[in-house]
């Protein structure tokens, strides 16, 4: 993670990026639209449940198990072959966040540990914890250089104490800072892509900008396609103000499209097609 200076909030300082500002408008913007819906004031609880079956079936198909929406409903055996164990793993996170936010702002590294159990779902040692050196990272999505298990636990360190001590930046901000970061990382060895795409979905929820869930993320990073969302990372990667700046955008753009397929489902239940 770079910022621009050596200010007090770092993250704070990236919200004020060219491009940033207006990113975190029309996000919220987005989100009030689907807030102020009338299906939500009555039936938000159906719309927070739409939301999580659709953001799992995004953040599935960005680790390579593309399902159709009715499949994934159909579906109750989830341990058939890869494809099928990467969507279990997807709904089992999808499940497991909403438990973690009131742990997320004192322990975020507890909270990731958490995600990886749930997401491996078995008892090998290297489950719950950051790889250590030499232990191979199954991420075949992500292509970009690994970084060596010293730099991911400081710069572990680093994000969970950025996030601990808390700060101006606006939630999108946060949100794509964390998903990034544990994506360049890939701290665990497996399951990195899923847990990181959870993780932003902890702080936008957390943090209160998307307090029912309804504006999932993991939707449109999923129709922005998967070259889109690893050209975006790219950037973040870099470290550079223009690329951290296209990142934030493009993760507010996904949280943009989530918040429309959830107003998109309370027009089908205000019709009654849903």
């Amino acid at each position: 993670m770079s910022t621009t200076g050596a200010a007090a909030d770092p993250l704070a300082a990236l919200g004020s990026l060219p491009g940033v500002p207006e990113s975190v408008e029309s996000v919220r913007k987005a989100v009030d639209r689907v807030y102020g819906h009338r299906v939500m004031r009555r039936r938000s609880n159906e719309i927070t449940s739409e939301a999580a079956l659709r953001g799992a079936r995004g953040s599935a198909a960005l680790s390579g198990a593309d399902w159709a929406l009715e499949e994934v409903r159909r579906r109750t055996d989830f341990s058939g072959d890869d494809e099928a164990r990467v969507m279990g793993a997807s709904l089992r996170l999808t499940a497991e966040a909403g438990q973690l936010l009131s742990i997320w702002r004192q322990s975020p590294l507890r909270v990731l540990a958490r995600l990886h159990l749930v997401a491996a779902a078995d008892k090998d040692d290297r489950v719950g914890r950051p790889r250590q050196e030499g232990e191979p990272v199954d991420e075949p999505l992500v292509e970009l250089p690994l970084p060596s298990a010293a730099e991911v636990h400081g710069r572990l360190e680093g994000l969970s104490g950025l996030i601990i001590a808390g700060g101006s930046a606006p939630a999108l901000v946060t949100a794509a800072v964390v998903h990034g970061e544990l994506l360049a990382l890939r701290p665990f060895t497996s399951h990195n892509g899923l847990i990181a795409r959870t993780a932003e979905r902890v702080v936008l929820v957390g943090s209160g900008l998307d307090p029912k869930s309804v504006c999932a993320a993991e939707v449109g990073h999923a129709e922005l396609g998967r070259a889109a969302y690893l050209a975006a990372l790219e950037g973040y990667v870099s470290g550079t103000p223009e690329g951290m700046a296209a990142w934030i955008a493009h993760c507010g753009k996904a949280v943009e499209l989530g918040a429309r397929e959830s107003t998109a489902v309370c027009e089908a239940l205000q019709r009654g097609a849903a």
